[in-house]
Parts: structure tokens; C-alpha cells; sequence
């Protein structure tokens, strides 16, 4: 079992929940146990409102096919093997980097419109090439990429310790119109909602936020609330109240949004594995991890 760092304490919530609702309820002497009840619910409804959660989430409904149905809709290839991919906030565009140091951007309607060309209407202007920019400005491979939530910016991270932000928007543009130089080699990083911060993580175990209008750094003050290998993973949760990040000695972080201090610490999560990869649920309070075991045969 996964044990917190330090433990986390014990909270009050549902007692004042109770609470609240106690103050609200009618007295019980005068009906019967079912109208109460339904008068409890009602009355917590209108104190607390929709935003009740008990951190249940339920399961929705979603239109995609099983696994087992996919099948490939459009193939491109760098010189190089593909290290990175991400998709845009509203899922029209995708961006590769690679090996070779080279970034792709493709749209997604263009590659759905070459996977089946007779199912195109007439006049349907997706036909063209899918790849719509090729970004040359890295000097050696391409580990990361991230779509800006708002702006037409993709940001990327390199082994050649540099992170670039391209603007996408303009077509003659193949170098980044900003670099931030770090001291080591890029391995992960991850947006602020609003787009105005970004969280870098590199081979050192200090975790960077970088202000990208000013490219000004800022870490944590407190040593000790650091990695002690290099962060492989890193994610804002969607309400940027906190933010993950995973390393090679094993740990998985919670840090606080604005103050950038750790305020959590899961020691060993795969027993002490490398873990490779963190991202947040949809309701930003649950972590989701992945960890590769190496074994010999």
C-alpha cells in the first residue's frame, strides 16, 4: 500500500457536511422517515449546492470503439524514431517530435480525410497535406511537446537542455520566436490552464517553473521537499490548485500550485521502481501513475 509523506491528516469534512444538514432538516416528529429523508437531500441541495462530491466519480458514457476496433488512419515518419506526441486542447491538431530534432504538426481532419478520400463531399476543403508545419530548431532529440491552452504556441522540450515555444499560426515560421537555456537535458513538462507558467523537468532532481512571458525561473526554497533523482513525469492538475511530478528515485510529488512547495510525498510508489509517467483524473483528485519493470530473462 502506498503510504503519504508526510501521512495526510485526518479531515473533518463530513462531520460539518452532517452538520450543515442537521441545521436544515425539519423536526422528525412530524413525518415520517421517508419525507425526512427527502427533505435532508433537499436541504443539503440547497445549502452546498451541485458541487457535492464524496470523491465518487461516476463512469460516462463516451462514444469510442473497443481497442480491439481501432485501425490505422493516417502513417507520417520523421528521419528519425518519434520520442513525443501531444494533442491540441481541442483536438484538431497534433504535434510529433523526434529523434532527429525535428517537430510535426498535423491536422487531424486532414489525416481523416486521406484515410477516406471517396467518403469527402464536394468542395470539402480537408483534402490537403496533413502535415501543415515542420519546425526545425532543436539540436538533438525532442523528448517533450505541449500544446499552449489557449494560443496558437506549441512548446517543446529538448536533450540540448532548451525549451522552445514555436508559434504555429504563421506559416513561414520554422524557428521558436522564444528559448529558455536550462542546465540539463529536458524530460518533461506541462502548461499552466491558463497558459501563462510551465513546469520543466530535467535529468536534475529540482523541479523548474519558468514565468513564459519573462522566461523568468523560480523553484522551491525548501531543499528537502525535492527529488532526489531526475523527474521523468510532470502535470498541473486541471484546476492548477497542484501540480505531480515522478522520478527515477521512485516518489511521486504534490506540489502546490501557488506557493511551488511540495505538500505531499508518496515514498516508493512501485516499491521503489522508477515511475514513468503521472497525469491527473478529470476532477483533479486522483493521481494516475505508470511504472516500467525492467526483468531479466
Amino acid at each position: 500500500m502506498i503510504q503519504a509523506e508526510p501521512p495526510c491528516p485526518p479531515s473533518d469534512r463530513l462531520l460539518h457536511l452532517m452538520l450543515i444538514g442537521a441545521a436544515h432538516e425539519p423536526d422528525r416528529s412530524k413525518k415520517d422517515n421517508s419525507n425526512s429523508l427527502s427533505t435532508f437531500a433537499s436541504s443539503f441541495d440547497n445549502t452546498l449546492g451541485p458541487g457535492l462530491d464524496l470523491e465518487f466519480e461516476t463512469e460516462t458514457q463516451t462514444q469510442a470503439p473497443e481497442p480491439a476496433q481501432y485501425e490505422t488512419a493516417y502513417v507520417t515518419s520523421h528521419k528519425g524514431n518519434c520520442r513525443a506526441g501531444a494533442f491540441s486542447a481541442d483536438g484538431q491538431l497534433i504535434a510529433t517530435g523526434s529523434v532527429d530534432a525535428s517537430i510535426k504538426i498535423l491536422d487531424v481532419d486532414r489525416m481523416l480525410a486521406k484515410s477516406a478520400p471517396d467518403e469527402m463531399a464536394p468542395g470539402d476543403q480537408t483534402g490537403g497535406h496533413p502535415v501543415i508545419r515542420t519546425l526545425y530548431d532543436h539540436l538533438e532529440e525532442v523528448t517533450c511537446l505541449e500544446f499552449h491552452p489557449r494560443e496558437p504556441i506549441l512548446v517543446s522540450g529538448s536533450r540540448d537542455f532548451s525549451v522552445k515555444l514555436f508559434d504555429f499560426s504563421k506559416a513561414s515560421v520554422k524557428k521558436a520566436f522564444r528559448t529558455i537555456t536550462d542546465a540539463d537535458q529536458i524530460r518533461c513538462l506541462s502548461f499552466h490552464p491558463t497558459g501563462d507558467f510551465l513546469i520543466v523537468g530535467t535529468n536534475h532532481p529540482v523541479v523548474r517553473l519558468y514565468d513564459v512571458n519573462t522566461a523568468q525561473c523560480f523553484v522551491c526554497s525548501i531543499p528537502s521537499h525535492q527529488h532526489t533523482a531526475g523527474i521523468t513525469s510532470i502535470k498541473y492538475s486541471p484546476d492548477a490548485k497542484t501540480y505531480a511530478s515522478a522520478g527515477k528515485d521512485g516518489s511521486i510529488k504534490l506540489w502546490d500550485g501557488v506557493s511551488n512547495r511540495c505538500i505531499n510525498t508518496f515514498v516508493k510508489a512501485h516499491d521503489g521502481y522508477e515511475v514513468c509517467s503521472v497525469t491527473f483524473t478529470r476532477n483533479g483528485k486522483v493521481v494516475i501513475l505508470v511504472q516500467v519493470t525492467l526483468r531479466k530473462i
